[in-house]
């Protein structure tokens, strides 16, 4: 849609300039009017390269997009209107990516288009997840309960997503620094002895001649290094692209000793938290387990969904095939068999959700305090290992004189 650039003046006497997206300049001018402004000047601003808005990833932050759950949904309970709501919102967002896109839905809305149709075309701002939801919230008539779990989901998303961040975070540093400064060693310092060890009339030690050897590779071949290194890279991005690559990548991402476990119970959480919103919203099962399988962020995980979807439309239970997944513990499989029986399906997934929440928070926290001591332990052991590899043909020159 096109965006128009105005001067308006208030009610109370105050000039305003600002940008609006609308259909055409007699739309852009209606909106203006119902908001009781006076416009001086409304002009169509002309698109150009420099005037584009490229987005890299995702366009907006979790943190503005969860504000905006949140806003939305008090205003909404406050008795503000879909479309006052998406004004006031689209004015105070810090996100411009997301002020953009709701400008052109409030103009969507004031066409009488709904508003799940509305941010349907904004697909790259608001997820799978949000748009379904949205939808049932309209078609049950209860969308401010709908934006209230919207902001709960998100919310409780945010903080288990950040605390498996903060648990890989520290490794991840120290193994970068060890890496920095074995590579300084073995650049710097090392050298600095070659010409002495060469001039012992002594054979060195194996770990001695392992050292000289990576420096001298190091120093005189360090662009095969870079090489390997960029190929490594690119070959993780080229994987993760194909089918089978990103399944590999993701089947050790939960298998990977200590930091798997952690990882399938973040995805355990994110699932069981997902799918309860969806279901209390009234999404239709297949249609929920449809979006589960885009939004799960594992391929391991989409798969044994995708299954469960299979065997509901066989008319069989939704927990028969998750019986037999190695990802799901029997907790959440006997769970979810309960729910169905009972029919308080939502009620038992957002059970297990809190229980995996929950575990998370307490693995970070004790991996936090275990890996600490091990990780100084491992730079002060690499570290070790090249000082030692440049000392121990020192002793043995002093006590042979």
């Amino acid at each position: 849609m096109p965006q128009f650039e105005y001067q308006v003046r208030t009610s109370a006497g105050k000039q305003l300039k600002g940008k609006l997206t609308a259909s055409d300049k007699g739309s852009a001018m209606e909106e203006l009017r119902k908001r009781g402004l006076t416009v001086f000047s409304l002009a169509e601003q002309k698109s150009s390269i420099l005037s584009m808005e490229i987005y890299i990833g995702n366009p907006v932050k979790t943190i503005d997009f969860i504000i905006y759950c949140r806003q939305f949904a008090t205003l909404m309970r406050a008795g503000v209107s879909i479309v006052g709501a998406t004004r006031i919102l689209a004015e105070q967002t810090e996100s411009k990516a997301l002020s953009k896109a709701l400008n052109d839905v409030n103009s969507s809305l004031l066409r009488g288009i709904a508003l799940s149709q509305a941010i349907q075309d904004h697909k790259k701002i608001f997820p799978p997840l949000f748009i379904s939801m949205i939808r049932a919230g309209e078609e049950s008539g209860d969308l401010e309960g709908t934006l209230e779990r919207l902001a709960v989901y998100f919310e409780k998303r945010h903080v288990t997503s950040e605390k498996i961040k903060s648990a890989l975070t520290y490794p991840v540093t120290v193994g970068i620094m060890a890496l920095a400064a074995v590579v300084y060693l073995l650049w710097a310092i090392v050298p600095q002895f070659v010409t002495m060890f060469e001039s012992m009339d002594a054979e060195l030690p194996a770990i001695t001649r392992l050292v000289l050897a990576l420096s001298k590779s190091i120093q005189g071949q360090w662009y095969f290094w870079l090489i390997a290194i960029i190929l490594i890279v690119v070959g993780f991005q080229v994987a993760k692209r194909t089918e089978q690559g990103a399944y590999a990548l993701d089947y050790a991402k939960l298998k990977i000793p200590v930091f798997g476990k952690l990882n399938q119970k973040g995805s355990i959480a994110q699932f069981t938290r997902t799918f309860a919103s969806l279901y209390a919203s009234s999404v239709p099962i297949l249609q929920a387990l449809s979006i589960l399988e885009e939004v799960a962020g594992n391929k391991v995980i989409g798969g044994y969904i995708r299954s469960s979807a299979d065997s509901l439309r066989q008319g069989k239970p939704l927990s028969e095939p998750l019986k037999k997944a190695w990802v799901f513990p029997p907790l959440v499989t006997q769970m979810i068999a309960i729910g169905e029986e009972t029919g308080a399906l939502d009620e038992m997934l957002s059970k297990v959700a809190d229980f995996y929440e929950m575990d998370v928070e307490n693995t970070v926290d004790r991996l936090k305090s275990l890996l600490e001591p091990l990780l100084i332990a491992f730079l002060a052991g690499v570290v070790g290992v090249i000082v030692a590899a440049i000392m121990l043909p020192m002793f043995s020159l002093y006590s042979n004189m």
